[in-house]
């Protein structure tokens, strides 16, 4: 019997299978998930459930019966090792061999680890994981002192939320302010305003050059131009690397991620990919977009479900998240391509930063004005439109 497989259990992964079966797709579905987990909500890893607030069982993905009543099975802990388009079989870890007759690869990323001494040591995690996550916080006890590394927006989450836990912490960053090359310097000075009010030490203009091993083996952190920072723990908040191995490894075309086109195929037969490790082209767009949201990842993953099952589906959305640091919100629409122009309006209250590329909007910031940030959505893509 023809068997749909799907690599991955995040949201890409579980919105493929509901998009598969709501579009008639027929057959056994099956999910092979890396993790001993079923699906679970990533982004409460740096917010409630770092800071204590939430169990695992408070963030499952879906409920109990959704498996049941999609029809899925799930195998957790199976790790994925080898892909064969052309036979269209898969190789687990534990050398069982499966064939498919459409598999989508919604293999996700993985912090990144730069290149540097002492990041792979003891006391030095990255957070992509409820083990993670639940490291960070038992290493976050009060009066431990905590370095983040990096300004992005996982790196302002947790800092602030390992803050909530009574720990110190510092937050490095070779970014003059946090996310100020993402954001323009003005919401950037917002966000650094956020931080210390949180209770988050900033160290701004400073780029890690190793992790040493200072008094007690604790963790000791050098920079360039900057005095050493003793911590007790170490998070790298520096971005991801995609999971493209087993793509290249099969021969699939990959760029920065596995290149789709619109309906999440790859460039193999009976192949697709969705999510993190997707460079899917934009149909509204017209170019492949790299992204790394999970309303992304639910929309892709819808798209590849419908086209699996034989539908016509594109994803044309102008990409969009939200970020919570702390008890504020921002939300971010937009294509993520950079801007020679921020326009930005408010004070820390309350603001929306419009963002022009050749005078054309191309991404909008906003906080405490949802209206700002849906209407800016719908303009870059009536703007992209009109171009193309």
């Amino acid at each position: 019997m023809a068997v749909t497989v799907i690599v991955g259990s995040g949201p890409a992964a579980v919105s493929a299978a509901e998009g598969f079966r709501e579009n008639g797709g027929a057959g056994p579905v099956l999910m092979l998930a890396a993790e001993p987990h079923a699906p679970y909500e990533r982004p409460p890893l740096s917010k409630e459930f770092l800071r204590g607030e939430a169990e695992l069982g408070d963030i499952a993905l879906r409920g109990d019966g959704w498996a049941t009543d999609f029809g899925v099975a799930i195998e957790t802990s199976t790790a994925v090792v080898a892909l064969d388009p052309a036979n269209r079989t898969l190789s687990t870890v534990a050398g069982d061999r499966i064939e498919f007759e459409r598999c989508l690869l919604a293999t996700g990323a993985r912090p990144a680890r730069p290149p540097l001494p002492g990041v792979a040591g003891d006391r030095v995690a990255g957070l992509r994981t409820p083990a993670d996550s639940g490291r960070l916080a038992a290493w976050a006890a009060p009066e431990e002192h905590v370095a983040v590394v990096g300004s992005g927006f996982i790196g302002c989450e947790a800092a602030v939320s390992l803050a909530a836990r009574g720990a110190r912490v510092t937050l490095l960053s070779a970014e003059s302010s946090p996310q100020a090359e993402r954001l323009g310097s003005e919401a950037a000075a917002v966000i650094a305003g956020w931080l210390v009010e949180g209770g988050v030490e900033l160290r701004m203009q400073t780029a890690l050059e190793a992790i040493e091993r200072g008094e007690r083996e604790r963790p000791r952190l050098r920079s360039d131009g900057a005095e050493a920072l003793d911590c007790d723990a170490v998070l790298l908040a520096l971005g991801v690397e995609r999971n493209t191995e087993l793509a290249r490894a099969a021969g699939l075309e990959v760029g920065d991620g596995i290149l789709t086109d619109p309906a999440m195929r790859t460039s193999a037969p009976g192949v697709w990919a969705a999510g993190d490790v997707a460079e899917a082209t934009n149909a509204t767009l017209g170019e492949p977009l790299l992204v790394e949201h999970w309303g992304e990842a639910l929309d892709q993953g819808a798209v590849a479900g419908a086209s699996m099952a034989g539908a016509e589906s594109a994803w044309d959305s102008v990409p969009g998240f939200w970020s919570v640091i702390g008890e504020r919100t921002l939300k971010y629409g937009g294509w993520g391509q950079g801007f020679d122009e921020a326009r930005f309006d408010g004070d820390a209250d309350g603001f929306s930063v419009e963002y022009l590329a050749g005078g054309e909007l191309v991404g909008v910031l906003a906080h405490e004005r949802d209206d700002a940030y849906e209407h800016g959505r719908e303009r870059i893509a009536e703007a992209s439109r009109s171009r193309r």
